[in-house]
């Protein structure tokens, strides 16, 4: 199978041509091509290109271009805004966009917008008749996306990044899985599918960050590896864990055997996404 990575983010320089909401402890730069040969450089074959909320919000269009300049490499999911009274009609339009793959709901603890449950309503009929998996960014927030996830069983959704609050810089949190027993409770529902992503920012330890296998052992166990989908959520995890290291971790790891790697690198992604990478 394929190795796709289930989270990426590009972006430009900040400039007014583009310019950013918010300055992240990310590099100056990751554009679609410096994206592309990372994966190349470490043999990943496709990436679910996520577009940045926290520098572009609802903003889409560079990942479209970035999309358009590497299409059989980069699928591309857009975040969208509960509170756009025609948020089902940008749906629509997502829909027919080359490459889009899936749609994002920001809804971690720490966000600092509101969300209209009248709107998130409005998102999750659209993902239905559009066939769109969404995508929960709910970090600290398992409850409400456990909530969430039973009040909509017709959706398919994808939980990121564990559902744990992960570092953007060292070092992790003191417990980085106390909320796990959430996590594998929310493995019962079966609309929904988990990216182990950023997973490698939760460790204490260096390279091949050995603390971190024992807690996903136990999501494997619960979710079973055709749902779940790793990732390595680059670039707003650099400061904490390269890229490298973060694609190497998961290819050398001897705890899951070549087929479940396979899976767990590529063929749980392509399920979910319903995409598969090609460089032809």
């Amino acid at each position: 199978m394929p190795i796709i990575d289930s989270q990426v983010h590009a972006y430009e320089a900040n400039t007014p041509k583009r310019p950013w909401h918010n300055v992240p402890n990310w590099p100056p730069h990751v554009t679609g091509d410096e994206m592309v040969a990372a994966m190349d450089k470490v043999c990943v074959d496709g990436a679910i290109f996520i577009s940045a909320h926290s520098l572009y919000h609802y903003d889409a269009s560079y990942a479209v271009e970035v999309q358009r300049a590497h299409p059989g490499r980069l699928a591309i999911v857009k975040p969208v805004d509960s509170n756009d009274p025609a948020v089902a009609d940008v749906i629509a339009d997502w829909k027919n966009t080359p490459g889009a793959v899936g749609i994002r709901i920001m809804m971690r603890s720490d966000a600092a917008h509101a969300r209209s449950d009248e709107g998130v309503d409005r998102i999750l009929r659209a993902a239905v008749r559009h066939d769109f998996p969404v995508n929960l960014s709910c970090a600290g927030n398992l409850d409400g996306a456990t909530a969430l996830i039973d009040r909509y069983p017709d959706t398919r959704f994808i939980v990121d990044h564990l559902g744990l609050t992960q570092p953007r810089t060292p070092p992790a949190p003191p417990q980085p899985w106390a909320e796990l027993p959430k996590l594998l409770a929310l493995a019962k529902r079966k609309n929904a599918v988990v990216k182990v992503s950023g997973a490698c920012t939760l460790s204490h330890e260096p390279f091949p960050f050995n603390d971190i296998w024992d807690p996903l052992a136990r999501v494997f166990e619960a979710w079973g590896f055709d749902r779940c989908l790793w990732g390595t959520d680059w670039t707003r995890a650099h400061a904490v864990v390269q890229y490298a290291p973060a694609v190497e971790a998961f290819r050398q790891t001897q705890r899951i055997s070549d087929s479940e790697r396979a899976m767990l690198m590529g063929g749980a992604c392509a399920k979910a996404y319903r995409w598969s990478p090609s460089k032809g």
